[in-house]
């Protein structure tokens, strides 16, 4: 009865730790948030529905592959990063504009959230990848 309750109450909670997460990662360029803390709490729900299912069931929920996003993360993140270089100007120098786009109006577009996007990547890759060695070995 209680690993009934705890499945269930862990697949609401955990939507909303991740849409959460999702609003850290888009607020991280005027508020405090980002790339970092949106992927520590992403990992933290997925580590959440590791306490209520088991390995081989998270795995089935979630078939992806925790060090290819370490790969695909450190691809963004060096990419924006060099991307200044193809323009002669520093590492890591962002470019920024202003779009209008309908319903959404005036939206400021930077480099830097693919840059965020890499390390959101990595810190979910990394994290995931310690804990899931980790819960392998007991």
């Amino acid at each position: 009865m209680n690993e009934l309750i705890l499945r269930t109450v862990t697949a609401v909670v955990t939507f909303m730790i991740i849409l959460f997460g999702i609003q850290l990662f888009f607020a991280g360029h005027y508020y405090p948030g980002g790339g970092f803390i949106a992927g520590l709490v992403t990992a933290g729900a997925i580590i959440l529905l590791l306490l209520a299912f088991d390995i081989k069931t998270v795995r089935s929920m979630i078939p992806v592959s925790y060090r290819t996003l370490i790969g695909i993360g450190l691809l963004f993140a060096l990419g924006t990063g060099l991307g200044g270089l193809v323009f002669n100007v520093p590492f890591l120098t962002h470019a920024h504009g202003h779009v209008m786009l309908p319903l959404l109006g005036d939206v400021s577009l930077h480099t830097a959230v693919l840059f965020d996007l890499g390390v959101y990547l990595v810190v979910v890759g990394v994290t995931m990848t310690i804990i899931e060695t980790i819960g392998e070995e007991e």
